[in-house]
């Protein structure tokens, strides 16, 4: 296959705001000896993505300096060690970065193929969200059939994975979220209750939907303003999960006991760190478990906007404002 020398991607022009994005052109990457070259169809956009942009969340060594992590494509062109994918092969992949362009590199083992009847919008719109839920509610928050998770920011894509994973493996869910329009989104989605935070105090109703019980898993991303009432969400021997601080991350004048008298793990994870191989044990755990709900039209993704490659900028004040439900994605190719 003749691949071009040169390709269109979405470059930063410094630390800022959506507006210092902007189409650019530049070689397309070349695969090293484990990593598939893919051509992208569509990408998505994640939190993840604005902090980069913003100057928080730099580039890990080695990767892309280039915003997107994750892609769904074609192969076009793959390393000598590869033996996994072969070129024209649909796929999906959680990338180490690189995925607002038009060619993106990956390593093969984190790469996963399209779900039956999928196209490449909703392929796109997996790795990271699946990547993220699996190992933080499944491997890190040991979730189990018959428990119960409280899950912060419903709709967002993360919100959404969780939610639907977790009832499809025996769980009952809670979820917050901001207004009235997003608790429906996500009872239609399979909550069991919906929060609005802004009318209610979501501790008050936890302890009311679970007769003083508690949660035995809550996955948040708010941090520091909620960690005192997630500690007191928790049944004994809950499981506090952090992903994300879009509150903050500093804590002051919280109370630690509970965690002594309810045995309480507080814990919690980033995923682009993660070593190649670490990232592949996840890729295993999502084919044989997660897959087979995919390619039976379960658990989807929920599609809010797409936005064409180079309006990138747009797609990012989207997300910024938190009014999507679901995914934000970027199309890329025909």
């Amino acid at each position: 296959m003749s691949l071009p020398t040169s390709m269109i991607f979405i470059a930063a022009a410094g630390a800022g705001g959506p507006e210092v994005l902007r189409p650019a052109t530049g070689p397309v990457p070349l695969p090293r000896a484990d990593e598939v070259l893919i051509r992208v169809l569509a990408a998505g956009v994640n939190r993840p993505d604005v902090h980069q942009r913003l100057g928080r969340y730099p580039p890990p060594p080695g990767a892309s300096p280039l915003l997107g992590l994750e892609v769904a494509g074609e192969v076009v062109a793959m390393g000598a060690a590869v033996t996994q994918w072969r070129v024209g092969e649909r796929v999906c992949a959680l990338t180490n970065g690189g995925g607002y362009a038009e060619y993106c590199v990956a390593p093969a083992t984190q790469a996963l193929p399209w779900p039956r009847g999928y196209d490449a919008l909703r392929a796109g719109a997996l790795p990271e969200n699946y990547f993220t839920v699996w190992a933080n509610v499944f491997v890190h928050g040991r979730l189990a059939a018959g428990e119960s998770l409280l899950v912060h920011g419903g709709t967002s894509g993360i919100g959404v994975t969780a939610l639907q994973l977790a009832k499809a493996f025996g769980a009952t869910v809670y979820v917050t979220v901001g207004t009235q329009a997003k608790a429906a989104a996500c009872l239609a989605l399979g909550a069991d209750a919906a929060i609005n935070y802004r009318s209610a105090d979501f501790l008050a109703e936890v302890q009311r939907l679970t007769g003083k019980r508690g949660v035995d898993v809550v996955l948040d991303m708010v941090g520091a303003p909620y960690f005192p009432r997630n500690l007191r969400c928790l049944a004994m021997d809950g499981r506090l999960v952090l992903i994300a601080f879009l509150g903050g991350s500093q804590v002051e004048g919280c109370d630690l006991l509970p965690i002594m008298t309810k045995r309480l793990t507080v814990t919690g994870s980033t995923m682009r760190p993660r070593t190649t191989a670490q990232k592949g044990v996840l890729a295993e755990a999502l084919r044989a478990k997660v897959w087979p709900l995919l390619d039976t039209g379960r658990c989807g993704p929920v599609i809010h906007q797409v936005f064409p490659l180079a309006e990138a900028a747009a797609a990012h004040a989207l997300m910024e404002s938190g009014a999507h439900i679901g995914k934000i994605m970027l199309s890329v190719g025909d």
